[in-house]
């Protein structure tokens, strides 16, 4: 169901504490090797500040004309929003996050969290935004509403859930903020690395099986993705098989020893505050039929953390080129 999906989305909490990382705030961090994963806390913004051509009126995804006049105080409501403003060179004018921003570009920004994940009103009011960016998701919907009656820009971008979802969303965000020829420049950069992490794909490999795993052990949640959970698209983008799909498992179902041990998963993908959350490798090979499945009787895990596995933004290659190299080792 679409709501559990949200619910992953939603649970893109912060991850463990890091040292601070070579480079001043705003550098372009270089690009990875092959294979050397994802950089959870650091991005790599375009060179340089664009200057955006304002005013700009956009079709917002919720289907209104919104015109943004000034975007000199950002405020986006969720970690791939944040995301995209801060690749696309924006990132000075952003004046406020939510709990799911936790790169390292962000640190310092007040949060507009309430509870949970809750967006709270006078969290963003108070940093005086000149244009809000939300995804249809935002909540609670009272919330949206009150932020869209304000008189403040607010341009719904639609949530991405698979990596056709890339392209729309990057050049929505960029047209909504006057740059729209950052977002090419973002756009081809994503583009040409998710092409080069693809073509690492083994030719005429067995396509091995993967099963990505939901995972808050605090809550007692176990769930197995299927088809629409968004690791879908990057399991078979990666040359192998999603275990949940080919199961003809909706978005997300409990999860059982029946499913696992019928399904003999290869390799298990899991997120960082998840993995944590079960007691680590350890604790995730105790889940009910875990154990009795080749990848937990190797121990084979791929940990991604949350806040970058489903964003589907500019990290989304290296999130990519990470499940080809980890997959298909041997």
């Amino acid at each position: 169901m679409r709501w559990v999906a949200a619910l992953v989305a939603f649970g893109l909490l912060t991850g463990c504490a890091s040292a601070p990382l070579p480079g001043a705030p705003g550098t372009s961090a270089p690009a990875a090797a092959p294979g050397a994963g994802v950089d959870a806390k650091r991005l790599r913004p375009l060179p340089g500040t664009p200057t955006p051509t304002l005013p700009v009126t956009v079709r917002s995804d919720d289907g209104r004309d919104v015109t943004v006049t000034d975007v000199s105080r950002i405020v986006p409501l969720s970690g791939g929003l944040s995301e995209l403003v801060f690749s696309l060179g924006l990132g000075r004018n952003v004046v406020a996050k939510d709990r799911a921003t936790t790169f390292q570009e962000a640190d310092g920004l007040p949060s507009v969290s309430g509870t949970g994940h809750d967006i709270a009103t006078e969290g963003v009011f108070s940093v005086r935004p000149t244009v809000i960016l939300a995804q249809e998701d935002t909540g609670p919907p009272e919330v949206l509403a009150q932020l869209k009656s304000s008189g403040i820009p607010v341009v719904v971008i639609n949530a991405a859930w698979n990596l056709g979802d890339v392209a729309p969303r990057m050049t929505k965000v960029a047209a909504a903020l006057g740059v729209a020829g950052a977002g090419k420049d973002l756009l081809a950069r994503t583009a040409a690395e998710i092409k080069a992490a693809q073509s690492r794909v083994p030719a005429g490999a067995v396509k091995p099986k993967v099963a990505f795993l939901y995972l808050r052990g605090t809550a007692g949640v176990y769930l197995l993705g299927g088809k629409g959970s968004g690791a879908d698209s990057l399991i078979e983008a990666a040359g192998a098989v999603d275990v949940g799909s080919s199961l003809g498992k909706g978005t997300f179902t409990p999860i059982t020893s029946e499913a696992m041990i019928t399904a003999r998963p290869d390799v298990l993908l899991v997120m960082g505050g998840g993995l944590r959350s079960v007691g680590g490798i350890d604790g995730l090979v105790g889940i009910a039929g875990i154990a009795q499945t080749p990848a937990g009787e190797q121990k084979r895990v791929i940990e991604v953390e949350d806040g970058v596995l489903l964003n589907f933004g500019p990290r989304t290659a290296q999130v990519l080129d990470l499940l080809v190299d980890r997959i298909h080792r041997r």
